[in-house]
């Protein structure tokens, strides 16, 4: 179960509840957002939807948070896909899918590749028109959103001076300026100084109000402290152990079980990755995806340390290899999906 899939049937649950009588709320949400637990043991997923209905609930405050919980909880856990439920704090929902779905995750991922998070979310609105940027990182972060755009099906375009001479937008047509922070160099000197793909790195890593860091003595660092550099060498090891398997005979299948803890939770960011690009998109925030890239990256790390994908010494292949193998394709796929979206390079060999 994804959590677009998830976040679909939380919603439901709601509706039934409120159709039912068990809930009575002023205004029913739109969406319900799941995210990643912030700790490990916490479930896959959790959502405040409960904290949220309860402030249109009788007396608000905790206790009707809790009430609001406790009912969700219990229509939840007879949910297909939903292995357990558990509620945390003031009224969050901890949920746990079956490990069925997690297979499941795994093989759409393998199956799409590095179009694994495209959808049509924002096809048929208004086409995003950018003003061309003056500085080089406006126009780097331009061009980065206008992909995210694309990927999740909008439109996006640069306009300006004469652009709509040119039929490029209708005349009257205001476009949006990015409002990032200068950085006051230009493009081929920062072309010299750090390359393409740290130089688009850096503009892009920072959030917008922030000034991006473009020291070469951190952002060219072949080590693990410099997260351009952690996030290319996890793409650049599953694909050694996608060639390694190879030589072993070991071919990966998604069949699972994952039950880790560091499986589950490196499954998690997986499945996230398509919410975080569309989340970059409408905020024009291409920072979210690349630091989500960099929460992939530990996550497989973690991973590969506690489960590894291929086998040790005399061990011979089992199925837990191919699985563990199967997952370090699906993170690669994400890594490598994520910095092509960024207009970065992810090689093979580090």
């Amino acid at each position: 179960m994804t959590p677009a899939q998830l976040s679909r049937t939380v919603l439901q649950t709601v509706r039934r509840a409120v159709e039912a009588d068990e809930l009575r709320v002023a205004v029913l949400p739109e969406r319900v957002k799941v995210q990643t637990p912030p700790r490990a043991g916490c479930g896959d997923y959790a959502t405040n939807v409960a904290l949220q209905l309860a402030r249109g609930v009788d007396g608000g405050g905790p206790a009707a948070a809790l009430r609001v919980a406790e009912v969700l909880r219990r229509r939840l856990v007879g949910e297909p896909g939903i292995a357990g439920v558990e509620i945390a704090g003031p009224g969050f929902l901890n949920i746990t899918v079956e490990a069925g779905g997690h297979a499941q995750l795994v093989r759409g991922v393998l199956e799409r590749g590095e179009g694994y998070g495209r959808s049509d979310a924002l096809a048929g609105g208004p086409a995003v028109r950018l003003a061309p940027g003056r500085d080089v990182r406006a126009a780097v972060v331009g061009a980065a959103v206008m992909r995210l755009v694309a990927f999740r099906g909008g439109e996006a375009l640069v306009v300006g001076t004469g652009a709509a001479a040119h039929g490029e937008a209708p005349e009257g047509d205001r476009p949006e300026v990015l409002a990032v922070r200068p950085v006051g160099v230009s493009a081929p000197e920062l072309l010299a100084r750090l390359g393409a793909d740290a130089a688009r790195w850096a503009l892009l890593r920072a959030a917008a109000h922030d000034l991006p860091d473009l020291e070469p003595r951190r952002l060219l660092a072949q080590r693990e402290s410099n997260p351009l550099f952690r996030v290319r060498y996890a793409h650049a090891r599953v694909r050694a152990l996608v060639r390694n398997g190879r030589q072993l005979g070991v071919q990966s299948s998604p069949d699972g079980p994952y039950r880790h803890p560091s499986e589950v939770a490196l499954i998690a960011t997986i499945a996230d990755y398509p919410r975080l690009i569309e989340s970059a998109a409408r905020h024009r925030a291409p920072d979210r995806l690349a630091r989500h890239l960099e929460a992939v990256a530990d996550a497989f790390f973690r991973f590969h340390d506690a489960c590894p994908p291929l086998p040790c010494g005399e061990e011979k292949p089992m199925a837990a290899h191919r699985s563990r193998l199967a997952l370090a394709e699906a993170a690669g796929a994400v890594l490598a999906g994520g910095l092509h979206l960024l207009g970065i390079s992810a090689p093979e060999h580090l």
